[in-house]
């Protein structure tokens, strides 16, 4: 099982519309997948109420539940599990960073978020260092060069890992959650949805990745 946290210290970058919309992308792939919402808002709880579909699930827990309910959805056999955390919540987003195999960041390319990331990097700190990385949302649909320009000044100045993948400002992000879907659900061939089904794919390899260093290290620690 896979579980990946969604954080932030700021409200509106996009954790429960990207967690969301990866979670229905690893379940169009045919993985059992979960989504635990943190938020005492329960946005991603409310977005399941509206769907039909069974997968993903939406369970709504505390951050106190985080790990039981972790527990229960490997031994129900979850594929994927996205942790939604609620804004300037420092407790939500330690106990989800302990838990996760991968943190996703989600900010928009404007100081109000950006100022925001040192905060992260604490909690990313105390929550043991995982694997991380900002993406960068609403962007200009043709702003390529401000997007790379944005990745560069965000791991030069902050020390983040970026996504080499980036969201861009298209209305069905805020219009498909209405209605209890997803981009790759409204509108299958759209944009939005080559976006997500990029990001997802990034995620898979990054996954990959880190779980092929941890096969290493088992197998040099048993070779001693």
């Amino acid at each position: 099982m896979q579980v990946i946290a969604m954080l932030g210290q700021k409200g509106g970058g996009g954790k429960t519309t990207i967690g969301t919309g990866l979670a229905v992308e690893a379940a169009e792939r045919g993985r059992a997948t979960l989504v635990i919402d943190l938020d005492p808002q329960a946005n991603a709880a409310n977005w399941k109420d509206r769907r039909a579909a069974d997968n993903p699930a939406v369970v709504a827990a505390p951050p106190s539940r985080l790990k039981p309910t972790l527990e229960a959805a490997r031994a129900n056999g979850a594929d994927f599990v996205f942790i939604d955390t609620p804004a300037k919540n420092s407790e939500a987003g330690t106990e989800a960073a302990r838990c996760a195999d991968l943190v996703l960041i989600p900010v928009w390319p404007q100081i109000y978020h950006l100022e925001t990331l040192p905060a992260m990097r604490d909690i990313l700190r105390i929550g043991g260092d995982p694997l991380a990385f900002v993406v960068l949302n609403g962007l200009h649909p043709q702003a390529t060069r401000g997007a790379d320009e944005a990745k560069t000044m965000i791991a030069d100045i902050y020390g983040f890992s970026v996504s080499p993948v980036h969201l861009c400002d298209r209305g069905i992000y805020a219009d498909a959650p209405a209605t209890g879907s997803s981009p790759q659900e409204t509108e299958s061939d759209g944009k939005a949805a080559a976006e997500l089904e990029r990001l997802f794919s990034f995620v898979l390899e990054q996954l990959k990745g880190a779980n092929h260093g941890k096969e290493q290290l088992k197998k040099s620690a048993g070779g001693r």
